[in-house]
This record gives C-alpha cells, sequence and structure tokens, in this order.
C-alpha cells in the first residue's frame, strides 16, 4: 500500500488547496498527495503551472485528486445542464492528468445531492449519465474514478457501499470503481459484511478518526479490523488520510506511522 494526504484539509481560505503543506507533507515521509480537484480547477494557469513546479521540486506525485465537481457544477435536480458538466469534466480531467493523477474521487455531494421534492430515481439516473460521461475522458487520460460513499450527513443520496456498488455496476464501466472512506463508514455504521462483499471493487482508500474527523492518535482494533479485511480481499493501492488537524507536523508523522503500522501488519491471501 501507499501513503497520502487529502492535503485540502489542512488548508484554508487563503490557501484552499493546502499547497503550502506539500514540502511538510513530504517530509514526514508520505508518498502521495491527494489534491482537491474543485479547488485546482480555481487556480489560473499561472498559479496551475506553480502547483506543478512545486510537487516536482518536492518529488511528490499526485496520485489522486478528490472534490471531483463543485456545488455550482449541479449533477441531479431541474437545473443540470449537461453542457456545463461535459465542458467541466473535460477540462478537470485534463488538470488531473497534468498532475500525474491516477484517480478521481466521486463525492461530491454539493453537485449531486438530490434537491427537495426531485425523484430520487431520476436523480440516480442523472448520476449515472455523469459518470459514464466523465468516464469517456478519464479512459484516454489513464485515470479511473472513484466512487466515494458519504455519510447522511453530509449527502442524500449514495451513503453507503452497497449503494456505491449500485452506481458502479448501473455505470457499468471499467474506469469507475469503488472508494472506502473509514469515517463515512463508521459514521454511517456501514457493514463489514459490506466491506468483504465489495472488497473487490475498491479502488482507493480514504482514513480518518471517527472522533473529529482527526488524524489517528493510537491503534484501535477497529483499525486492524477495517485494514485487514482490505488485505484479505486483495487491496493494496493508495490509502489517503483525509483529516483535519491543528497540528500538521506532530499529526502527520504520528498518524502516519499508525496507517503504516496496518500496512505491514496485514497480509494479502494469493
Amino acid at each position: 500500500m501507499e501513503l497520502g494526504c487529502c492535503i485540502n484539509m489542512l488548508g484554508n481560505a487563503a490557501d484552499p488547496t493546502g499547497s503550502r503543506y506539500i514540502p511538510l507533507i513530504k517530509e514526514a515521509g508520505y508518498d502521495y498527495a491527494e489534491l482537491p480537484l474543485a479547488q485546482v480547477m480555481e487556480l489560473d494557469e499561472e498559479k496551475f503551472q506553480e502547483l506543478r513546479v512545486l510537487l516536482k521540486r518536492a518529488a511528490l506525485p499526485c496520485r489522486c485528486c478528490n472534490n471531483f465537481y463543485p456545488a455550482s457544477v449541479r449533477l441531479t435536480g431541474e437545473k443540470v445542464s449537461s453542457e456545463k458538466a461535459e465542458e467541466y469534466t473535460k477540462r478537470a480531467v485534463k488538470r488531473a492528468e497534468l498532475l500525474g493523477s491516477r484517480f478521481i474521487v466521486f463525492g461530491s455531494s454539493g453537485a449531486k445531492n438530490v434537491p427537495a421534492g426531485f425523484p430520487e430515481d431520476r436523480a440516480f439516473e442523472q448520476i449515472v449519465s455523469a459518470l459514464r460521461m466523465a468516464a469517456r475522458y478519464a479512459g484516454p487520460a489513464g485515470i479511473r474514478i472513484a466512487i466515494e460513499p458519504l455519510n447522511r450527513k453530509e449527502s442524500n443520496i449514495i451513503c453507503s457501499l452497497a449503494e456505491g456498488r449500485r452506481l458502479m455496476d448501473a455505470v457499468g464501466s471499467p474506469q469507475v470503481g469503488l472508494l472506502v472512506d473509514f469515517y463515512h463508514f463508521a459514521v454511517e455504521k456501514d457493514s463489514y459484511a459490506s466491506l468483504e462483499e465489495n472488497g473487490g471493487k475498491i479502488i482507493h482508500v480514504h482514513f480518518a478518526s471517527p472522533e473529529g474527523r482527526s488524524f489517528p492518535a493510537e491503534n484501535i482494533p477497529e483499525y486492524e479490523r477495517f485494514f485487514k479485511l482490505l488485505k484479505l480481499n486483495g487491496y493494496d493501492g493508495g490509502v489517503s488520510i483525509e483529516a483535519f488537524t491543528e497540528r500538521p507536523r506532530q499529526d502527520l508523522i504520528k498518524g502516519g506511522n499508525i496507517v503504516r503500522s496496518y500496512f505491514r501488519q496485514t497480509k494479502k491471501i494469493n
């Protein structure tokens, strides 16, 4: 497995991508950075090129981008514009490709949440159509899209691994797989049986302690159970810590070491 960090969680209004933490993430021993695509799309060309240079100087790859769609690009409801969504997708995938990303995370609650009174089945089909379109651009770029189930405090559609799997199957593209985020998994009380059933479809992982969505501060049995099941189902990809902190240096090092310890403890079954 490879260890990464969703650096937008460390950012603020002055630095929404969290890019100033790139050197620190490298220093703390992380394998890659995960950048927020919607915020990257707000950068002008000069700032975007500066971001690429910063990654190159730090020798830190951007394996993955999260935050695929901003709330301004509606994917469900009566205000959907297929043309606007496709134009944004085309440009966003290109920037992700230029960053070297191999995965884009589709959580995007602001874009996909179902408006009040709008039929959920219609919203689901709209999301299917949007992801099929996105997959057509992602494929030639060598990028896969990871569907991220979110907890119901943040989203009102696709809130469990089973629902994510249903969406993935409906899209029917090899460019689209599943993401499991331990924070959302725990808050939503999703089942380990579902994780085992869908483990072979997981292409990316997010991790944070459910307590305040923080960096892990100690080893607990639930962490070990989670990682063991991932490994037993053959997962050997990226794990991005997606957590808040007021002590970046300390928590990046301690939290990263805790997560890495589970990489070593569990063994893949051949």
